[in-house]
């Protein structure tokens, strides 16, 4: 009986170095790290500071390249994407929106398809109208520019931008920094129905607990420069790794426990 190949992962990375070098010495950030990213994952990855988290989201974009090792983003190396151009294959909502100042909303969102030069102007208005509405914004908010516009407003607008060219792989940076409770659960709600009506492939950097229960389907935790654990959030806290008892087990870290066990908060 036949059986189905696995398919490929999304994101396959291998042996990965990143070393920097400055002022007559180096630093190596990544070593012999590992990881793979199935197709319709919301893989999380978290870690200290300096323990190259935005990195790993550099190099899958194909911004930065590994000092050894390898990056292959759908089949094809990283690298390819930062000399073609990677929003039609990824999209990256970077951690305060990144919104262009002197444009609107509207044309922060069109911005990709306009670069591209092969579609009518009614066409891509058509299409940024479609994706502003996808995120939750009414087309009234299309000709505000980026200063008339909320925290939460800027974020949508901003993953609006990052979703134009439905790509099938989106990277998050910190997607709820910055916002308040009531606003920042509001975005992983938009996030996670995003997620499951198109499919998507998720990749996030976060350091809020809540946001990382909330929307993961599995957290892989970068600490002495390669994966320690990986898995869904119980079995990342069972893992016995000094960061991962500060980081999910310290105050915050029990609340958000007892948030994944659906058991009240500690008062």
């Amino acid at each position: 009986m036949s059986t189905k190949p696995t398919p490929a992962p999304v994101v396959q990375i291998r042996q990965l170095w990143s070393v920097f070098r400055g002022a007559g010495r180096e630093v190596v950030i990544h070593q012999n790290l590992d990881l793979d990213i199935d197709q319709g994952e919301m893989l999380s990855i978290v870690g200290g500071s300096g323990s190259g988290k935005t990195v790993l989201l550099r190099q899958i974009l194909g911004l930065a390249h590994p000092t050894r090792g390898s990056v292959t983003v759908l089949g094809e190396p990283a690298a390819l994407l930062g000399r073609e151009g990677a929003a039609s294959r990824v999209g990256m909502l970077f951690q305060h929106g990144a919104l262009f100042s002197a444009f609107s909303v509207i044309d922060n969102i069109a911005f990709a398809l306009r670069e591209l030069g092969t579609l009518p102007k009614d066409l891509i208005r058509d299409a940024a109208m479609v994706k502003l509405q996808m995120v939750g914004l009414d087309v009234s908010a299309a000709h505000k520019m980026p200063s008339d516009l909320s925290g939460g407003m800027i974020k949508r607008v901003a993953l609006a931008r990052a979703l134009i060219m439905d790509p099938p792989l989106l990277l998050l940076d910190e997607p709820t920094a910055g916002l308040d409770p009531g606003s920042a659960d509001e975005f992983c709600a938009l996030l996670k129905a995003l997620h499951q009506e198109l499919g998507l492939t998720v990749v996030m950097v976060t350091h809020d607990l809540d946001t990382l229960l909330e929307l993961s389907t599995r957290i892989a935790v970068v600490a002495d420069k390669h994966i320690v654990a990986q898995g869904s959030a119980a079995e990342v806290m069972a893992h016995p790794h000094p960061f991962i008892k500060e980081f999910f087990l310290g105050e915050r870290g029990l609340r958000a426990a007892a948030l994944l066990h659906n058991t009240p908060k500690a008062g």
